[in-house]
């Protein structure tokens, strides 16, 4: 599955978007794909930055949401914590990272989740994150 218009599964709007498209989607795993490009808010110096991999994280969490609540409102969700984050690599301006997040946990407004950031091959950055949903439903 490919659901190129990500914008109606996530609140967040350019230029603060970090996803490109939605891969894939069940109640347990998501996945994401997003480009890095020049003029993203958190590359620096040619890299994305740490911040940057975990807003996706995020993002892909808010992705999540949306689709498998597309008859209702997008609402807007914030990172609780995160646990055990891990950079091993700094992807560049024009690669494309695949994040996979897994729920290992949901209890009414909390999710906590696993996730693994790819470039290729190539392990970006892991961590485990809690996103709290709020009632409060995205403008857009």
């Amino acid at each position: 599955m490919s659901i190129p218009s990500i914008s109606r599964y996530i609140p967040q709007r350019l230029p603060f978007v970090m996803v490109d498209k939605l891969i894939f989607c069940n109640n347990e795993q998501t996945q994401t794909e997003f480009l890095i490009r020049e003029d993203n808010l958190f590359v620096a110096d040619g890299q994305f930055l740490e911040m940057g991999v975990l807003e996706n994280v995020a993002q892909t969490c808010a992705a999540r949401l949306g689709y498998l609540n597309e008859s209702q409102p997008v609402k807007i969700g914030m990172i609780g914590s995160v646990d055990n984050f891990e950079l091993f690599y700094s992807p560049s301006i024009g690669e494309t990272i695949i994040t996979t997040i897994t729920v290992t946990a949901e209890v009414l407004n909390v999710i906590l989740l696993s996730a693994n950031t790819l470039c290729g091959d190539t392990l970006v950055a892991s961590c485990n994150m809690k996103v709290i949903l709020t009632d409060i439903v995205s403008e857009s």
